[in-house]
């Protein structure tokens, strides 16, 4: 049982990298490198699963490219809208909103595998402290004091079958 918390708590952890590291990182990277651009939006998936632009301006000026999601996130965005689109100059799928670069949304995916990860941790904690003090109150004091007169050998010593010959 304490494994299995422990186990899930490195789960949700590892979860909560993989929601906070990749977007942490494109927006550090745009910070540092990128370049800003206006941009059309020529597609938007109604779910939405993608935001494709096509450059106005910049040295990437009519290339089209859907935006990057920042942790399964994306902008609102309406066809033949008018957006300002930070990007990778090298690498130019690497987009996001010029806004999303400046002020990231929250990660709320992030914050609940968080959460989710201390919930765990606690209750394997506090399963592992109830275990050991259970442990600790029923030592080897108690067990020989409770002998009965029929576990007892001869003389009122204790008797073990694996012992005698």
């Amino acid at each position: 049982m304490i494994l299995a918390g422990l186990g899930m708590s490195l789960l949700c952890a590892g979860m909560t990298a993989a929601f906070w590291l990749p977007p942490h990182s494109l927006v550090r990277d745009l910070r540092a490198r990128g370049v800003t651009a206006a941009a059309t939006v020529v597609g938007v998936d109604s779910k939405p699963k993608y935001v494709k632009v096509r450059f106005v301006s910049g040295p990437h000026m009519g290339v089209e490219v859907k935006l990057s999601d920042y942790a399964g996130m994306y902008p609102e965005a309406h066809p033949d809208g008018a957006i300002l689109v930070t990007y990778d100059p090298e690498k130019p799928s690497r987009a996001l909103t010029n806004g999303w670069v400046e002020d990231p949304p929250a990660n709320l995916p992030a914050y609940g595998t968080s959460a989710l990860t201390l919930v765990c941790l606690s209750l394997t904690t506090a399963a592992a402290i109830r275990r050991v003090r259970i442990l600790r109150s029923s030592g080897p004091g108690l067990q020989s004091k409770s002998l009965s007169a029929k576990d007892a050998g001869p003389g009122g010593t204790s008797y073990s079958p694996s012992h005698s010959r």
